[in-house]
């Protein structure tokens, strides 16, 4: 009876963490076996304190949590026997969708911003873009400056690259790039990136 008030909280108390953390979009990747979900006849057993207790039957490891009122954890399901843990279940997800998160706060993000050129760019058009470009680097995006060719501009390569070439020295104080300039199909590119800071 009392096992069975306590599962039953058990599961209660999951579907409310469970709606909690998917309304916050926290990700646990893998869901671990608890209490009545692993099948094992024996288990090892680390208790609440992290002592190992040695090898116990999966009844007594569990009669163990519910005196406790944690929960009994398959940490290691491939070892022989599994090793199992006596801890707070929604306490463990939830500091783990925590570590997540400030993982993924952490990581830095940027954008491969495009700016897109001819080859016979008027000195105009050519500043209003390189101030641009100027303004996407230093925000910490990767530009992708890409010539378009029509028609016959095909055969002059050399405007084109002429063109990048003059990009890279304007942009030379803030930005190198990663690569000498790709022809891919009618489009030639380079690819800006921010100088690393020394």
């Amino acid at each position: 009876m009392y096992k069975n008030f306590i599962l039953k909280v058990g599961w209660l108390v999951k579907s409310i963490f469970f709606i909690i953390v998917n309304r916050r979009c926290f990700i646990i990747k893998q869901e671990l076996p608890i209490n009545e979900q692993i099948r094992a006849k024996e288990v090892q057993l680390i208790d609440d304190q992290g002592e190992k207790r040695g090898t116990v039957s999966l009844n007594e490891a569990l009669d163990i949590a519910y005196e406790k009122k944690l929960d009994l954890v398959l940490v290691a399901p491939n070892s022989e026997p599994p090793v199992c843990k006596i801890m707070n279940y929604g306490k463990y997800k939830f500091e783990q969708a925590k570590k997540e998160k400030e993982a993924r706060k952490k990581q830095k993000t940027f954008e491969v911003k495009e700016i897109r050129i001819t080859p016979n760019i008027e000195q105009h058009d050519f500043e209003f873009k390189a101030k641009n470009t100027r303004k996407f680097i230093e925000d910490g995006n990767k530009v992708k400056i890409t010539v378009r060719f029509r028609g016959r501009e095909l055969n002059y390569l050399k405007l084109g690259e002429e063109v990048l070439n003059k990009f890279i020295e304007n942009l030379s104080d803030i930005a190198t790039p990663e690569k000498k300039p790709v022809l891919e199909g009618k489009n030639l590119f380079i690819i800006l990136a921010k100088k690393a800071d020394k």
